[in-house]
């Protein structure tokens, strides 16, 4: 499956951008989907993430009542609502996709398959 990310941009504090991933060549059929950020000089981190079943989404405590992930099997379509915007928000946002990954590794990068090719979100103070 390819993954294609798309909705960032320059927003001001407070602000609010949806992110959305698109699968193509395949679907999200019993994936586990992630989004991931990295800003710069900083590793890779898991902010957001749901299963299949769409049961039980995980949020990075930074994000938690601010970020809202949700999935469209039937678009294979993934996003991250974004309210509330930081400056500390700004990065790299990516959706990362998997069949095999386990729980306990849910927040490690390279036990996803297929990745996005990240869209860039700058929050302006």
């Amino acid at each position: 499956v390819q993954l294609q990310a798309s909705g960032g941009g320059l927003v001001q504090t407070g602000g609010s951008l949806r992110l959305s991933c698109a699968a193509s060549a395949g679907t999200f059929r019993g994936y586990t989907l992630g989004w991931f950020r990295q800003a710069t000089g900083k590793e890779r981190e898991r902010i957001a993430g749901i299963k299949w079943t769409n049961s039980n989404p995980f949020y990075q405590d930074s994000v938690k009542g601010r970020f809202t992930i949700s999935r469209d099997n039937t678009k294979s379509t993934l996003y991250l609502q974004m309210n509330s915007l930081q400056p500390e928000d700004t990065a790299v946002y990516y959706c990362a996709a998997s069949r095999t990954v386990v729980r306990s590794n849910l927040g490690v990068p390279s036990s996803y398959d297929y990745w996005g090719q990240g869209t860039l979100v700058t929050v302006s103070s």
